[in-house]
């Protein structure tokens, strides 16, 4: 078993929870410190090691971090983009702030690794639509696409300067059973499968012809926890790389639930989120990070769409 000792920021959220629960299987329950600024999540109850910690408080990430001995940290508090821009000074400053903090630790702790999320969110409308690139045209129109940016060239600036071994995912949108979502542009994609089996119709926020990328979490846990695994020199980009596995619309999800819930139905109805989502790409280019370290996702959207159903069918406990 790996000695490796590991600590996740933000280990309550959308990611952080299916990752913990991952990483503790490989490294073992008591190696892996889960923390949060929230109190445990109830599917973290358990599983191992919690503590309460702000992402804010370098004093205290700098104590948890000699407490355990860590070696690794996973960085993913931040606030996303539909919550960011309500807040948008707040989404700022917990971004980059945190970033920028852990960054400092890992010099003065000699911290081994680094993982901080970046998005899909650093593009804007006038980044290259289809097949976006891995390196083309970057002018973000939220706060969170702007501090996920400026975070990447951070990242890429402390590593060419002092060597740091930060490693980064552009993230599509996550979609999962087991945790809910935290505020982002693509929870569409999460939200309709719940209503689909409570109340067999959904009222999207997004034009039923909205083309994203998106990604079943079983497949962005495995290539989190793999671009870490990699080899140095095979992360050629210090920055952060595209990720992608599929691009579908509401239009193209709810065809794929109907095959099993032929009365579904679906209205539209626009909010400020679509002007966020026309502002990103609709498929990604990721042959970088096929071809540097290995990725290859699994789901597509048929596949996603019934291991969705049948695990929430379980969790809402929803006849059969």
């Amino acid at each position: 078993m790996k000695q490796d000792k590991i600590l996740i920021m933000g280990a309550c959220g959308q990611i952080g929870v299916e990752l913990t629960l991952a990483l503790r299987k490989i490294y073992g329950d008591s190696n892996v410190i889960a923390t949060d600024i929230r109190e445990e999540h109830t599917l973290l109850k358990g599983s191992g090691p919690y503590e309460q910690l702000d992402a804010m408080d370098g004093e205290a990430i700098t104590a948890t971090i000699k407490k355990h001995g860590i070696t690794q940290v996973y960085l993913l508090a931040a606030l996303l983009s539909a919550t960011g821009e309500k807040m948008p000074n707040k989404a700022w400053n917990i971004n980059m702030q945190s970033l920028l903090q852990l960054l400092d630790i890992s010099i003065q702790e000699k911290l081994h690794k680094i993982y901080w999320p970046s998005s899909i969110a650093i593009f804007g409308s006038t980044t290259p639509k289809q097949e976006t690139a891995q390196k083309t045209i970057v002018e973000p129109e939220t706060v969170y696409g702007i501090s996920k940016y400026a975070g990447e060239l951070w990242c890429q600036y402390y590593n060419k300067r002092w060597g740091v071994d930060v490693r980064s995912l552009r993230y599509p949108g996550l979609i999962s059973w087991k945790s809910e979502p935290g505020g982002g542009t693509t929870d569409y994609a999460v939200d309709i499968y719940y209503e689909a089996l409570k109340a067999g119709k959904y009222t999207c926020f997004l034009s039923e012809d909205t083309y994203l990328p998106m990604m079943y979490m079983d497949d962005a846990i495995r290539g989190t926890i793999e671009i870490m695994e990699a080899p140095a020199e095979q992360i050629k980009s210090r920055m952060a790389y595209n990720f992608g596995a599929m691009s579908f619309s509401p239009k193209e999800l709810t065809e794929a639930i109907k095959t099993h819930i032929p009365d579904f139905s679906i209205d539209y109805q626009p909010d400020f989120r679509q002007d966020i989502a026309n502002g990103w790409p609709q498929s990604i280019d990721d042959a970088a990070a096929r071809n540097d370290w290995g990725w290859a996702h699994k789901y597509d959207v048929a596949k996603m769409t019934e291991s969705m159903l049948s695990n929430l069918k379980v969790k809402l406990q929803v006849p059969s």
